[in-house]
Parts: structure tokens; C-alpha cells; sequence
């Protein structure tokens, strides 16, 4: 029987705008990109030139550091643009699809003695990830586990049960491939339901009762296996476990994600199947209330602001799109007793209303950043074993010793999302954990 873990630190924002469980199609010719910084912790080397002709699968750029990884186009088509910004920093490379989708055939069903040679041929492997330092994985470490969460917590986020329905052979298909890698854990919902998940083969179910930052895998890790100094774990996103599967069972890649598109400023926000690097003009084009709004490539409280020009991102599950918040006029600030304004102290009349009640929350930060004031703030919402406000204090003041005692290595910084959200000091939780990750990597080389 699965193992039941109930947390109870963190908080559920619930914001307006969810997805409503209905899927359409989208047109699929134009431009697509696969963007190096997607991948966080690869050094790209490009392997293409403008006008050459690629299928689904061929590489498109590879690590200098370790070459057999590969990034390969999810289209078709023409290779349109190597695009380099500062330093010959390389941006983008952008495929033209043909619409013909001509896939490169990989081993399949033979191959699966060998599943790790089959993901670094495929590209599939560039889809791991590593704890600790939150980059692509090494294909030179043994890991001691893999680690899937089956469902995102935050506000806004897709309904993993409601994708993979229909798609529960290529899951089990993937879930068993990794299982030859390492064992595999997989975290599913109280909530959820579908025995494709809960009765799931080949590995260790545990199932998390609580609210956000619960689905984050960093999470699970914590009060499953935990991470310590000299070990390694690897991680992969749900839906990527279904790219797996597809592999296995077909022999070719498919990089089609089905997409929720949600926020208060969505018109009738739904699900979408899209191709990772598709433009999201594809998505966007008269489905938006207002021109002002802050389009986000990810779920709202961990993606990165974009535009309609931008490109889907390897990762996302989700596109949000909430108010920018740029022109808005609270008359008395914080002193009107609100209703419609959300807040986690209590400060407005809102919490009377009940926790079902909807918001529109928009971007502004609603104040400066200040010292930071070590009021538990953090530790309130933070579900793992860890006192995050000291991390946080011990990265900024880039004392290594004590990040390692700390737990550093355990965590991501979508962990400290709902910690940034809360804070009064206003600070960039979640770049300040990245760069601190990326200076103990460079350190311990």
C-alpha cells in the first residue's frame, strides 16, 4: 500500500482563471526554437548551420562538456536562425517546420537493455535533471534514485491526471524504462485518483496530502530521500516521462505537451497540445483580455515573463497570463478593509470569505526591497526539513560551509517560490537560491 505523507506547511493561492478540462488543437507550421537556457547548467555547442534540413530528433546542439548529450529539434524543417546575443552567447536555434513532422527512427523495444544510450541518442536525456545543483544530469553519475512528481500544487498549474488520460501506456512505458536507470519514486496527490498512478509498476508510490509547494519534487525528495553530501538523484517532469514512452513504444521522439493555458486575463482558459519551442503567438492570438498583460512561459509563480513573439519553453506545462498591474490605483494602499484583495496575514477582510473564494492577483510586488527581517515568514510555508531563512542568509552572504550544513544541496529554487510570494523583505528568493546553486557547482568542479 502507498505510503502516505500529510504536510502541513505551505499555502494554496487560488487564484481565478484555472483551465477548464477541454482540449483543442492548434495550428503547428511556422517557426520553432530550442533554447540553450532552458537547460539550466549546459554549455551548448552548435551543431547545425543555418539551411541545413532536420527531422524530429536530429541534434541540434550538444553539451562541450559532455557531447553525447544531445538537444534535438522537436520539428521538421529548415534550421532558420542560430541566434547569438552578447558574447556570441548562443540564444536560440530555430527550425522552420515543414508540417511533414519526418521523425528519425531510434531503437526501440530492442534497445531497452540500454535505456540510457537510447535517452543521450535521442535527446531524451537532456529532460533529467539532477539533485543537487537543479542542472541537466551528468551521464557519468549513478544515481541512487529518480524522483517524479505526478502533479504541480502551485496556483494555476496543469491537471496532470486530466493529460494523461489516454496516455497511460506510454507513462507506465517510461516509469519502467527509468527503473532500469536507478529506482524510481513517483509522488501522486490525495487528490488524485486514476490507477495509472496509484497501482503504478516498477516503482515506490508515495502519496503527499497538503497544500503548495507539495508537488515539487524537491519536496518529495526531502521526506522520501532525502540528498546528502556525495549523492545524487535525478528528477523528470511527469509529462517528460510520457515522451519516454513514446520512445519506447513508437522508436521516434514526440515532444507534443498538452498546454494549460490559464489567468485571470485568459479569455476561456483551457488546455492546448502544443510542441515544445512552438511560438506562442500559436497560442496567444485573440485569447487575451488586455495588451497590457504579463504573459508568463511556466506556471505563474516559477515560469519567466515572455511575449507573444516568445517560444515555448522545454519545461513549461503551463502558459499564465495575469494583470501587469502597471496602471492600478488602490486609493489608501493597504488601510481599506478589501475583500477581492488576497493576503496572507490577514491584513484585508478577504480571509472571511473561506479559502474557495477566487482572486486576481496581478505582478506588481507591492513594495522595495528592504533588509531582510528573520520573522519565520519562511519556515511557515516551507514543507521541508530545512530552516530556509538561515540558507537564504548563508547564500547571500556566500558562506559554503554553511549552505552544506544547511541542505543546499537538496534544494531548487521553486522550492522557495511560495517563501518569495510571502516574504516582507521583498527579495528574489528564487535567483538568489540559482546563483547560489550555480556558485557551489563552479566550487565543487
Amino acid at each position: 500500500m502507498a505510503k502516505v505523507i500529510k504536510l502541513r506547511k505551505g499555502l494554496d493561492i487560488n487564484l481565478k482563471g484555472k483551465a477548464t478540462k477541454e482540449t483543442a488543437s492548434i495550428s503547428c507550421p511556422g517557426e520553432y526554437a530550442l533554447i540553450p537556457d532552458d537547460f539550466c547548467g549546459v554549455k551548448p555547442k552548435v551543431v547545425v548551420k543555418e539551411g541545413d534540413a532536420v527531422q524530429v530528433g536530429d541534434a541540434l546542439f550538444v553539451d562541450k562538456l559532455h557531447p553525447e548529450v544531445k538537444f534535438v529539434s522537436p520539428v521538421s524543417g529548415i534550421v532558420s536562425m542560430v541566434e547569438r546575443g552578447e558574447r556570441r552567447k548562443l540564444l536560440s536555434i530555430r527550425v522552420k517546420a515543414d508540417g511533414k513532422q519526418e521523425a528519425r527512427q531510434f531503437l526501440s523495444s530492442d534497445a531497452k537493455g540500454d535505456v540510457k544510450a537510447l535517452m543521450l541518442e535521442s535527446g531524451l536525456f537532456a529532460f533529467l535533471r539532477q539533485r543537487p545543483y537543479d542542472v541537466v544530469a551528468n551521464p557519468d553519475d549513478k544515481p541512487k534514485a529518480i524522483f517524479v512528481s505526478a502533479f504541480n500544487s502551485m496556483p494555476l498549474s496543469q491537471d496532470f491526471e486530466y493529460v494523461l488520460a489516454g496516455q497511460e501506456t506510454e507513462f507506465q512505458l517510461g516509469i519502467s524504462a527509468l527503473a532500469t536507470l536507478a529506482k524510481v519514486y513517483l509522488g501522486v496527490s490525495a487528490k488524485q485518483n486514476a490507477k495509472a498512478l496509484t497501482e503504478a509498476k516498477d516503482c515506490e508510490v508515495n502519496i503527499f496530502d497538503g497544500p503548495a509547494p507539495a508537488g515539487n519534487v524537491g519536496v518529495q525528495i526531502n521526506h522520501v530521500n532525502p540528498v546528502n553530501k556525495g549523492e545524487v538523484v535525478w528528477t523528470m517532469g511527469a509529462e517528460e516521462v510520457i515522451f519516454l514512452g513514446r520512445l519506447m513504444k513508437n522508436g521516434k521522439v514526440d515532444f507534443t505537451r498538452t498546454i494549460a493555458l490559464a489567468g485571470s486575463e485568459v479569455k476561456a482558459p483551457k488546455y492546448y497540445k502544443m510542441i515544445v519551442g512552438q511560438k506562442l503567438t500559436t497560442l496567444l492570438d485573440g485569447k487575451i483580455h488586455a495588451d497590457g498583460a504579463r504573459i508568463i512561459n511556466g506556471n505563474v509563480m516559477t515560469g519567466l515573463k515572455t511575449t507573444a513573439e516568445g517560444f515555448l519553453g522545454a519545461h513549461a506545462t503551463e502558459v499564465n497570463v495575469i494583470p501587469e498591474g502597471d496602471h492600478a490605483d488602490e486609493m489608501l494602499g493597504w488601510i481599506m478593509p478589501r475583500f477581492n484583495t488576497f493576503s496572507t496575514h490577514r491584513s484585508y477582510f478577504s480571509w472571511l470569505l473561506g479559502r474557495k473564494k477566487e482572486y486576481i492577483i496581478d505582478a506588481r510586488v507591492k513594495g522595495g526591497e528592504r533588509h531582510m527581517i528573520m520573522s519565520g515568514e519562511y519556515d511557515k510555508v516551507f514543507p521541508m526539513d530545512i530552516y530556509a531563512g538561515y540558507l537564504v542568509k548563508a547564500i547571500i552572504a556566500g558562506d559554503i560551509d554553511r549552505q552544506e550544513a544547511l541542505g543546499i544541496y537538496e534544494v531548487a529554487p521553486e522550492d522557495f517560490a511560495i517563501a518569495e510570494f510571502v516574504d516582507s523583505s521583498k527579495l528574489e528568493l528564487q535567483r538568489i537560491v540559482r546563483e547560489g546553486l550555480d556558485i557551489l557547482r563552479k566550487e565543487n568542479a
